[in-house]
């Protein structure tokens, strides 16, 4: 009977560590996290379209992961999605003529916004926005831009 109730308990055991892992997988997948990042710097940035960005997307520069959008509002106003980003502490020379576009990993996958650096010698600052954007390409225009060109080439 000792024997027996020793292999539940270690099975038990193993299926518990699972479930953790498992749990942790989907936190990491899903960009959430447990920890609050309130490091850093908030920038914002106006497009005229963000597609399907969400908050805590990804916020790159040179293909790394610098920072994550804090939150998506409307402007009712001039009409435009407002961006706010949170930026790492440690990046802190970037450039105010940084250029801000939102773009798609892969063919169908998660929109990110990727910063490009300007040459500017003043950097940005908590609370600036970044003045050049440019908004993300969306499938179904491309489509029908493609389609469009082609019956115009065929009429």
């Amino acid at each position: 009977m000792g024997k027996r109730h020793t292999i539940e308990a270690m099975v038990g055991a193993f299926v518990a560590l699972g479930v953790v892992a498992l749990f942790f997988l989907a936190m990491k997948v899903s960009n959430l996290s447990m920890i609050s990042g309130e490091d850093g710097y908030q920038l914002t940035a106006r497009f005229s379209n963000i597609g399907s960005l969400k908050v805590r997307a990804p916020v790159t520069m040179a293909g790394v992961r610098i920072g994550r959008v804090e939150s998506v509002s409307f402007d009712k106003t001039t009409y435009e999605a407002v961006v706010g980003m949170r930026i790492d502490a440690a990046v802190d020379s970037i450039p105010d003529d940084t250029f801000a576009n939102i773009f798609t990993s892969g063919l169908l996958g998660e929109q990110f916004i990727g910063l490009e650096p300007g040459g500017s010698p003043e950097f940005l600052r908590d609370g600036d926005a970044i003045a050049n954007t440019q908004s993300a390409l969306l499938l179904e225009q491309m489509i029908g831009q493609f389609l469009f060109k082609k019956a115009g080439e065929s009429g």
